[in-house]
């Protein structure tokens, strides 16, 4: 007898992922989470180019602006508390010189733009159906930098308007690389600022309108689970961090093995295990204070990663790998 809803991901998608794929992650915090794994796991990913991004609105503006690489004008950042910010980034972003904010900016809409145009799989994260607008322009931001709650109009968007926002997501980037597959979640972190009902009522809107859009686009367009493993197969408080809101790693790690288990075959699977071991590596720190043996180590670790590059030679193209070698 089983005691939870166990949700099989195997099978879900419409197109699998290779080793060799190259990956665009958009939206919430899910898209950072799973992006992570995936670099771990040595496959060529960009995580959102304009920092983590939460509603529909601010996903299709962003898109449009990576499709069209259209670099941002310097009258759209504004300089608080030292620091220079654009309500399109998130406060990753943001720095003290103007200049260099700008520039680093730009160089990631033209980054995202490339990496766009030549990847097979765009992941989507919905996170919440409510927005932020300037008051005095009606602009929905992507972050609001800590700025007075006075300039800002929130509002939950109803659902006509969230099917329409992510419908001219999916069609732009069906139109800009046909070859890509869409796929779509639902976060599930926890937005409770406006209460249990609100959240399940924002969630549920961003339901309906992934269940649109994929209904629509069956044939480039689907949708994985994470909400609802977060919701039924993890049915438990031990699941969450200690804010209540967030994924535990438990339950990330879980997600994250639902998530190969969907889009990798054993073959692309074992490939990326491997990488994933191999990056722990890369991440250890040698303690002892031994000058030679750290040394050793370090040797050790890059004549691996040579072996490893000669076995799986389009991992070269992971700047982090590049880095390493050169």
């Amino acid at each position: 007898m089983e005691f939870r809803t166990v949700i099989n991901t195997k099978g879900i998608s419409g197109k699998l992922l290779m080793h060799n794929s190259k990956v665009l992650m958009l939206g919430s915090c899910f898209s950072d989470n799973m992006g992570q794994r995936l670099a771990k796991g040595m496959v060529n990913v960009m995580v959102n180019p304009f920092g983590t991004t939460y509603n529909p609105f601010s996903i299709a503006r962003c898109v449009k602006q990576m499709i069209k690489a259209e670099q941002v004008p310097a009258d759209e950042l504004f300089l608080s508390n030292g620091v220079w910010n654009c309500f399109l980034f998130h406060s990753r972003f943001s720095g003290a010189d103007m200049q260099s904010t700008l520039d680093a900016m730009n160089a990631s809409i033209i980054a995202g733009h490339e990496h766009l145009s030549r990847c097979s799989h765009v992941f989507i994260t919905l996170g919440t159906a409510y927005t932020y607008s300037l008051a005095d322009s009606g602009m929905v931001v992507n972050n609001c930098h800590k700025q007075p709650a006075s300039i800002f109009l929130r509002r939950l968007r109803r659902i006509d308007e969230t099917c329409a926002a992510l419908e001219e997501t999916v069609e732009a980037l069906h139109e800009f690389n046909s070859d890509a597959s869409i796929v779509l979640t639902v976060s599930p972190i926890r937005h409770l600022a406006d209460g249990l009902e609100m959240n399940q009522l924002s969630k549920s809107t961003l339901l309906v309108a992934a269940h649109d859009a994929v209904s629509r686009h069956a044939d480039y367009c689907s949708y994985f689970p994470s909400y609802e493993i977060m919701m039924d197969d993890l049915r438990d408080y031990r699941f969450y961090a200690s804010d209540m809101t967030h994924p535990s790693d438990v339950a990330v790690d879980y997600i994250w093995e639902k998530f190969k288990d969907a889009f990798f075959d054993n073959k692309e699977r074992a490939k990326v295990d491997e990488c994933e071991r191999f990056s722990r590596r890369l991440s250890h720190r040698v303690m002892s204070g031994n000058p030679e043996v750290a040394e050793r180590f370090r040797l050790d670790t890059r004549n691996a990663l040579v072996s490893l590059v000669e076995r799986y030679p389009h991992i070269k193209e992971i700047e982090s790998i590049k880095q390493i070698l050169n």
